[in-house]
């Protein structure tokens, strides 16, 4: 029986990318505020293992491997966790990897496209797809993404993981005009530099990175990064209903004092605060 004093509930979630890093830190921190919730990732292996170790949390947790960039996986993942759970309420879009490193004219091109398939796409075919269920059930629902470093400006020699992110950005916003009608909010986090394996491809990666970069990074590496419950915090505040009305929008995790937006939602959506915008000179 659901505990009704919890933020989420009773509540239904996807997330993707959902076994390791930030998707597992989003995953115990809403299954301690009570939803239930089905985990999608590639590794079948580590998902089992990610499960294991929550289901001693919250007993509604269940596994579901997933190419979040093939259509057919996805429908097979929301099929799954309608007919597990009966609705889809939330989704986290959070699968995502940081692809060829180096100069743009010296990467694969293969793994270049690879990358936006797989961070772009995916969440596209995610969400598509959450919607569909979401407007069928006439409820609304929650949509979260992911956009770390590149989103929101230049991030040399990693050009495939920055322009997937800054499209993962448009996207939620645009799709956040479609869907206000059905009661979706939908918006993106960007969490900080934490210390996940995308770290690790950095430091493997070398020179290829870039001197300041790695330099960066390293630093980061020794100073244990930002904990991935700061992004997990701002998922459950988005995905629970103290966010109602509050779509479209772009939002740090560290450096955006997002917990003050319940009392001011409507003074955000009326401008153009935690988006991307074009900059232009004061009229002389």
């Amino acid at each position: 029986m659901s505990n009704p004093e919890k933020l989420l509930a009773g509540k239904v979630s996807v997330i993707t990318g959902g076994s390791m890093g930030i998707g597992r830190a989003i995953a115990k921190a809403f299954l301690d505020e009570g939803s239930h919730c089905v985990l999608a990732a590639r590794s079948e292996q580590a998902l089992a293992a990610t499960v294991e170790e929550l289901a001693a949390i919250g007993p509604h947790v269940r596994p579901f491997p997933t190419d979040v960039a093939a259509e057919e996986a996805v429908r097979s993942l929301i099929d799954f966790t309608l007919e597990e759970f009966g609705a889809i309420d939330i989704l986290v879009n959070c699968a995502g990897i940081y692809g060829p490193i180096g100069l743009s004219t010296d990467v694969d091109i293969g793994e270049w496209w690879e990358t936006v398939e797989i961070n772009l796409r995916g969440t596209y075919l995610c969400t598509r797809l959450a919607v569909q269920a979401m407007i069928q059930q006439g409820t609304g629902g929650k949509i979260i993404n992911l956009a770390g470093g590149g989103a929101a400006s230049a991030f040399p020699r990693f050009s495939a993981y920055a322009v997937s992110k800054a499209a993962v950005v448009r996207l939620t916003e645009t799709l956040a005009e479609e869907t206000k009608e059905y009661g979706i909010d939908m918006n993106v986090i960007a969490p900080g530099g934490v210390n996940t394996r995308l770290l690790d491809q950095v430091m493997e990666a070398g020179e290829a990175a870039g001197k300041a970069h790695m330099e960066r990074s390293l630093r980061q590496k020794r100073e244990g990064g930002v904990p991935p419950e700061r992004a997990a915090e701002l998922a459950v505040f988005l995905a629970s209903s103290q966010s109602d009305g509050l779509s479209g929008k772009f939002l740090s995790a560290v450096w955006d004092d997002w917990r003050s937006l319940p009392g001011r939602i409507p003074e955000v959506m009326s401008s153009d605060v935690y988006t991307l915008r074009r900059v232009t000179p004061p009229e002389s």
